[in-house]
């Protein structure tokens, strides 16, 4: 996540605004990068 992410308007936004969990909640959720490794991590499972 932090080779995709670094760097992020939003997600420094975001944890600025509504904090750390809100950030990560928004990457994993919403963000097309978190929804791209929950795919890579389903397929190693």
């Amino acid at each position: 996540m932090v080779q995709y992410c670094e760097g992020c308007f939003l997600h420094q936004h975001l944890k600025k605004e509504g904090g750390r969990r809100l950030a990560h909640r928004f990457c994993i959720s919403q963000c097309t990068i978190g929804e791209q490794l929950q795919e890579y991590g389903k397929k190693l499972t």
